[in-house]
């Protein structure tokens, strides 16, 4: 590989001790599981690889991913969750039990002030054909390709309100400096 990356100040060299480091899963915390589930897995076709519960602490974790033809995910529990933990890209739901009780409990966003977190991003070969799969869903839309400044970029809410962004990569070529 010879793309070292993109120079700006504060950039540093990889070291020798953060070899074979890669970024395993965004976690994003939800009220009411079967809810986040049925979205993220019909909207999305995202599967779940992994359920694991922490009785005494209250909460459990989802795995989530878009699996592609060919990907061979263990039938092990055991081997399941080590090969979970070595993927790239997936999306962890974390539910602490009670929540889908509580009528008016909500987490932060992370969009509405004090801003934070921002969104998740998925990559759509026809971004035309997505929206018009979100709009058969009744998907919420924040943007759409149409609006606002950026062109060619969706931002969609999941039932926690937390935003996704949707992008083609394809119409993306010009986007920026």
């Amino acid at each position: 590989m010879s793309f070292t990356g993109e120079q700006h100040p504060g950039v540093q060299a990889p070291t020798a001790e953060s070899q074979g480091f890669r970024l395993n899963h965004t976690m994003v915390r939800v009220k009411d599981p079967e809810k986040s589930l049925a979205f993220y897995t019909r909207v999305f076709g995202m599967r779940v690889l992994r359920k694991l519960d922490f009785e005494e602490l209250g909460f459990s974790l989802y795995f989530l991913a878009r699996l592609e033809d060919g990907d061979e995910v263990p039938e092990d529990k055991g081997q399941r969750t080590v090969w979970t933990f070595s993927q790239k890209g997936l999306l962890e739901l974390t539910h602490n039990w009670g929540t889908e009780n509580q009528e008016d409990f909500a987490y932060h966003d992370g969009n509405a002030e004090p801003q934070g977190f921002g969104h998740i991003c998925f990559s759509v070969p026809d971004l035309d054909a997505a929206v018009e799969w979100f709009d058969a869903n009744e998907v919420e839309f924040i943007k759409r390709a149409d609006q606002g400044k950026m062109k060619d970029v969706v931002f969609v809410k999941d039932v926690d309100g937390y935003w996704i962004e949707i992008v083609e990569a394809a119409r993306l070529a010009n986007i920026g400096a």
